[in-house]
């Protein structure tokens, strides 16, 4: 638990729907379970309906409201601005945010665009100069079982990576009378299934194996390409209303890649996969072991170590809840499971330890525009007849 009288960090939250919610309560827990060298204080929240955002700052337990994110900005009493935005406005409020001297969590994707991720990783860089830190929110690399098998890989353990495949399966837009949002609009989400959910795998791929995404070829596809409006706005689901939208994103991406290190790589997003809610499936081969990984069963890793006889050798479940593990400790006795909130903890924590120690966190601007670069990729070579694109 931190101590009260550790220095304090006022944080402004921007946007305060499905991504708010899941920061607020990081924020609130994280000074709880960890000792942290400084002390959040959830000092505004902001939001364009004032209503709305006094009533989210009720439930979410923050002390004061804006409804203009500039406000936020001119605050004394804040000392880091927390962006949980749709993307179109990622890149003007982290700017801005840096330039003003605030340090910056960024939800991912990091942008809609490289040219907009090239500008934040930028403005990003020339604030670090100045002592002020910004990270992108890339949760699932805070996932213990994902944080144990980025170990395994550093150490050798599986030898050198030769193939790589990640999934990322959900369903709940595969009801074609299932209302509009924000997330099926190119002019506020940027893409579809690719950045909302294949982002998450593409940074998972690359922060596993440490290494980075080099080229690809791709397929996209919109199944549901007119939807009904929205009685009500905000929410990742909702009750249809008058009238219809047109879908401007993809419903799912399909993909191969080429990794740094020759590895071969295959992906797939897609929000249409009718009983999977939500399987981020990772497996890496290596010249020496496997790794295995699915958020629907998010405690347990498994690791097949080829150096074992055959007679004995076969996959591991590792039940990822030693105090041994990564960020494991903190929390409940071995084997009491954690969750998907713990994981925007785990950020909360990471990213004030290194503020604390004056150093750049991960993952950096520049880790989301590499991101955002290989979702470029993939746009450009779908558009193409999946001819192979470099990155």
């Amino acid at each position: 638990m931190t101590s009260p009288d550790r220095p304090t960090l006022g944080v402004g939250l921007i946007g305060h729907a499905f991504m708010g919610a899941a920061h607020s309560q990081a924020w609130r827990t994280a000074p709880h379970f960890f000792d942290l060298p400084l002390r959040p204080e959830l000092t505004v929240l902001a939001g364009r309906d004032r209503e709305r955002a006094t009533d989210a700052a009720a439930r979410l337990g923050w002390a004061s409201v804006e409804t203009d994110w500039r406000r936020v900005l001119e605050r004394d009493d804040v000392a880091l601005v927390d962006v949980c935005t749709p993307g179109d406005t990622h890149a003007e409020i982290a700017i801005a945010a840096l330039e003003a001297g605030k340090h910056v969590l960024c939800e991912k994707p990091l942008a809609n665009s490289v040219a907009e991720a090239e500008a934040m990783t930028a403005a990003a860089e020339s604030a670090a100069a100045r002592g002020v830190r910004s990270m992108v929110g890339f949760t699932y690399r805070r996932v213990p079982a994902i944080a144990l098998a980025r170990q395994l890989v550093a150490e050798g353990r599986i030898g050198q990576v030769r193939h790589v495949r990640a999934q990322y399966l959900q369903d709940w837009i595969a009801d074609p009378t299932a209302p509009m949002s924000w997330r099926l609009e190119k002019d506020k989400a940027g893409s579809g299934a690719l950045g909302d959910i294949g982002a998450h795998i593409v940074d998972l791929t690359q922060h596993v194996t440490g290494e980075t995404l080099t080229g690809v070829s791709a397929l996209l596809e919109t199944f549901v390409e007119e939807r009904p409006l929205p009685a009500a706005a905000g929410s990742l689901s909702g009750v249809a209303g008058e009238g219809t939208g047109r879908v401007t994103v993809d419903d799912a991406a399909v993909f191969l890649g080429r990794f740094s290190g020759g590895a071969l790589a295959t992906f797939e997003a897609t929000r249409f996969a009718l009983g999977r809610k939500n399987a981020i499936r990772i497996e890496v081969n290596g010249s020496e072991g496997s790794l295995a990984f699915d958020f629907e069963d998010m405690n347990v890793l498994q690791f097949f170590d080829g150096s074992e006889p055959a007679e004995r050798a076969g996959f591991r479940r590792v039940l990822v809840t030693e105090p041994e593990h990564p960020y494991v400790s903190a929390w409940w006795p071995a084997g009491h499971g954690l969750g998907y909130e713990h994981g925007f903890t785990h950020q909360v924590v990471d990213l004030l330890t290194a503020i604390a120690k004056d150093e750049d966190p991960a993952p950096s601007f520049a880790d989301g525009l590499q991101v955002q670069r290989v979702l470029d990729a993939v746009e450009r070579s779908a558009a193409a007849d999946s001819v192979w694109t470099r990155i």
